[in-house]
């Protein structure tokens, strides 16, 4: 008889996959559900990507493996990008560039490179749950640091947490994992806060995995990359969000020169080499048309996102202060405050019965908060990857559902009194 190791009984699943199973039951069943819960554009790769793809297949010796690392030109123009966009004042060399499958790729090198058993790594308390379930899969422990009212960590939370631990004799922290933008806050760094924060990390020896997944999808602010501020950070990307192509699983790492034999010896035991078909296509991502073709996805997500702010604004019971930011990415994040949630009925209740009366799907936050914090069954994930039309669709059923559920809440509340 097989056995489950302990480690693996000990890992939560992805909740908002537990979501897209039960949403895509009831699409099964013919009902018209709006998804809004994945973080999957809806469009697919750009044109010229995939009909690069359709011609690599006509060449049968372009499939082959490729050097663990990944193809020397898409490197190359990963290099290139870094330097034209972010406006490196040093070239980086393609020695330190990792084409890897996918960013959850990328996350199991970077924490198996950088991490022992046992060793403490901080994240934010609203934060990627994968993070959190990896590093435990892998025997780390996490320090989750409370997000400041801007819904951010930054440097001086990351020092009050380092303080902390050292008043109380607890264990330094050896590293830290953090995005900007951030799902599922969408809150962004400044560059200045970018800065303060590589510069502390430096000073105290921690760690810094940047995750800059959602890099070209910001809504007006400065978009900045650790690359420009140090030397030791490792920078984690991938082609699932601007680029359109989450099926691809590609993603890529800039690391530091100390990280190269090790992640190369990891990669070659792993994965060998990320997938030889989407590296090929992925070639086109900088050319011209493809990049016109990505703004008009950024336009789209933009209209998305003002749709969804302007219908939270017109629902009295939701406080806008409890609204994230959503300065980057694809994401709202919504605190329903004390007021909107009861025992028993909190965003899990609500986001299973706005499913299941309205067919719109939407993730409860326990998939996005320290699990020992009761934020969770306040807070909800609204994606509007999934295109205009979706989203003015879900809004307007979430408008119709939400006096519904205060009054559940309220009629709750009653009852409790009148118990008591």
């Amino acid at each position: 008889m097989a056995h489950a190791s302990q480690r693996s009984l000990s890992v939560e699943s992805f909740k908002v996959m537990d979501v897209l199973r039960k949403a895509n039951q009831l699409q099964a069943e013919g009902k018209h559900v709006l998804h809004c819960e994945v973080g999957q554009p809806e469009t697919g790769a750009p044109k010229t990507v995939a009909q690069a793809a359709v011609a690599a297949l006509t060449e049968p010796q372009v499939m082959g493996y490729t050097d663990a690392f990944g193809l020397l030109p898409l490197r190359e123009k990963i290099r290139n990008h870094y330097s034209k966009k972010y406006n490196l004042q040093t070239e980086i060399p393609t020695s330190r560039i990792v084409v890897t499958t996918g960013s959850s790729g990328a996350f199991l090198l970077a924490f198996t490179s950088c991490f022992d058993t046992g060793d403490i790594v901080a994240i934010a308390s609203s934060g990627y749950p994968c993070y959190r379930n990896i590093l435990s899969a892998l025997g780390c422990h996490q320090a989750n640091i409370p997000i400041n009212q801007e819904f951010k960590l930054t440097a001086k939370e990351l020092h009050n947490e380092i303080v902390r631990r050292k008043a109380a004799n607890l264990k330094p922290i050896n590293g830290l994992i953090l995005s900007s933008p951030s799902n599922p806050t969408g809150a962004m760094l400044s560059p200045d806060e970018l800065k303060d924060l590589c510069a502390l990390c430096d000073e105290q020896g921690i760690q810094f995995l940047s995750d800059e997944i959602y890099h070209g999808i910001s809504y007006g602010q400065t978009e900045a990359t650790a690359l420009q501020y140090s030397q030791n950070a490792l920078i984690i990307n991938s082609f699932s969000k601007y680029y359109s192509m989450s099926g691809w699983r590609l993603g890529w790492m800039v690391i530091p020169e100390e990280l190269v034999e090790p992640i190369n010896s990891l990669q070659q035991n792993m994965f060998i080499n990320a997938p030889t078909i989407s590296q090929t296509a992925a070639l086109k991502c900088w050319d011209g048309d493809t990049i016109e073709e990505l703004e008009k996805h950024v336009t789209k997500y933009r209209t998305s996102r003002q749709l969804i702010l302007d219908q939270l604004a017109s629902i009295a019971e939701i406080d806008d202060t409890n609204i994230a930011p959503a300065d980057g990415g694809f994401y709202i994040y919504v605190d329903l405050g004390k007021e909107n949630v009861a025992p028993g009925l909190g965003s899990v209740k609500m986001c299973d019965l706005l499913l299941q009366e309205k067919y719109v799907a939407m993730t409860p936050g326990t998939d996005f908060e320290d699990p020992d914090s009761s934020l969770g069954d306040r807070r909800f994930r609204i994606s509007y990857a999934g295109g205009i039309e979706t989203v003015r669709q879900a809004m307007q059923r979430f408008h119709e559902f939400f006096p519904t559920w205060v009054e559940r809440v309220k009629k709750a509340k009653g009852e409790k009194k009148t118990k008591e």
